[in-house]
């Protein structure tokens, strides 16, 4: 049995770690797994944006201990933990939680560029409490998102907090009382219908903004989304717009 699961719909790509046994914790072959997704997911036209998810009910348990102590590291050079967390996807990717995300767990969440979750879903960084450390992007990427006080308890204390609290803080977009993965795919939908050059260089933009100086920002910005203007999918989305239908996208 694969430990991770790829399957497409509408220009998505649905990767699924499917390690149920062990609560989806990553071990190298699901680093592994889940890099190469990652690699369809960019290189692969019809595709415009992904989603991740664990199978099971469990989202991700974090890294495999039993694994760990075996001298087995869960990640890929270059690439980081879980095969990706270090080189994130340039398109668009989606978390879909449900059950626990923990510690490695927690940190692919934190990769995700949005964040679906069950309402009974539970996150939680507690390397702390095995005298670990959340260096998978707890530490560094966390505090941008939820704000240094709150990463910082969540940090030092390694408690959990449930799904809402994890929406009233700004972590996940949306709550459902359903599968995560449906409202996770309604979103995605979205996404999805959207210009892929577009999407990618909004993307970028986002991510790469704060290590911009303000004499910078507008340069960096235009080197960026300047070819989405000119290219040929920014045609068609204006002509599709004038003509009333769906735009046919090239990703040129």
């Amino acid at each position: 049995m694969s430990e991770v699961l790829t399957q497409t719909q509408d220009g998505v790509l649905i990767i699924t770690i499917n390690r149920p046994e062990a609560k989806n914790a990553v071990n190298q072959a699901v680093a592994q797994g889940v890099a190469a997704a990652m690699e369809q997911l960019d290189g692969d036209k019809s595709l415009n944006a992904g989603i991740i998810t664990g199978a099971g009910g469990t989202f991700c348990s974090g890294m495999d201990l039993k694994a760990f102590l075996r001298g087995e590291l869960p990640s890929i050079k270059g690439k980081g933990f879980a095969g990706f967390i270090e080189s994130p996807p340039g398109k668009p990717l989606i978390g879909a939680v449900e059950g626990y995300a923990l510690a490695g767990g927690m940190e692919i969440a934190i990769a995700c560029d949005l964040l679906v979750a069950n309402e009974k879903a539970q996150f939680g960084i507690p390397e702390v409490k095995r005298s670990l450390v959340a260096a998978a992007g707890g530490l560094l990427t966390l505090p941008s998102i939820i704000g240094k006080r709150m990463a910082m308890e969540l940090a030092l204390t390694g408690d959990f907090i449930s799904a809402q609290r994890a929406y009233e803080i700004g972590f996940v977009n949306r709550l459902t009382e359903g599968a995560a993965i449906d409202a996770a795919l309604e979103l995605a939908a979205k996404v999805a219908a959207n210009g892929p050059l577009a999407l990618i260089a909004t993307k970028r933009v986002i991510n790469e903004r704060p290590d911009w100086t303000s004499t910078e920002m507008w340069k960096k910005q235009n080197e960026i989304c300047g070819p989405v203007f000119t290219s040929k999918d920014s045609r068609e989305g204006a002509l599709a717009f004038a003509e009333k239908r769906k735009p046919n996208w090239l990703g040129e």
